[in-house]
């Protein structure tokens, strides 16, 4: 066959290691070699011996459904082959994971990670049970973690002289070393709207890096799991 659908670009790459690797910008393969979990229902394609087993609610469960609307239930995957992983056709990133380190990531964001990596549900103080991406889930230990993010992603630095304040809706993560609260003001593009005009930001400081993805929060499609 010729043509550009089979060109380079777009053929699967071979594996060089086990692990996961960025297919293309909106597709993440993983090479497994024993164990790793997905969320379910983002495997598009695989070969090789592999298992698929349902984790329960997974990050999703702890998340609550005040947060995303839907659960973010997880899968294993077990056994010697390569997945592809993707999700909407967001866009695909790789964070590694460092012994020490600490990442917090909306589950809404979460695509796959190692079985290595550990991880717990915080709140953001103050936050109660309401609002977009105030449950989040901590990722600790050594290895990938595979997230997904509606177009390109902006990192901002943050330092104890200069905090950032974020949309709760856009918020896709941070890194450890940051405090969070919430502040309120008074948004003009909400009086427009004839709402309030009482708008909600995350407010981070400290020392490191947040992660907001270019538009605020959709809601869930109907039936989506």
């Amino acid at each position: 066959m010729k043509g550009d659908l089979f060109s380079s670009r777009h053929m699967a790459q071979p594996a060089v290691a086990p692990g996961m690797t960025v297919e293309n910008a909106k597709c993440l393969r993983y090479t497994v070699n024993g164990e790793m979990l997905a969320r379910q229902g983002a495997m598009i394609a695989y070969r090789g011996n592999l298992q698929f087993e349902r984790k329960g609610q997974g990050v999703g469960g702890m998340l609550k459904r005040a947060v995303t609307g839907e659960g973010l239930p997880l899968m294993a995957v077990r056994g010697q082959g390569e997945a592809w992983f993707a999700h909407e056709a967001q866009n695909c990133f790789i964070v590694d994971v460092e012994p020490g380190d600490e990442f917090t990531v909306n589950g809404r964001n979460v695509l796959c990670f190692d079985a290595t990596l550990s991880y717990r549900i915080a709140t953001v103080k103050g936050a109660g049970i309401t609002g977009g991406g105030l449950f989040n889930s901590v990722f600790t230990g050594h290895g990938g973690l595979g997230l997904i993010c509606e177009g390109n992603p902006l990192v901002i630095p943050v330092s104890p002289q200069y905090p950032v304040y974020v949309d709760t809706d856009a918020i896709v993560g941070w890194t450890a070393g940051l405090k969070t609260s919430l502040h309120r003001s008074q948004s003009i593009g909400s009086m427009l709207r004839g709402g309030s005009g009482e708008a909600v930001q995350l407010v981070l400081e400290g020392e490191g890096y947040v992660v907001v993805r270019p538009s605020e929060a959709t809601p869930q499609k109907s039936g989506q799991h």
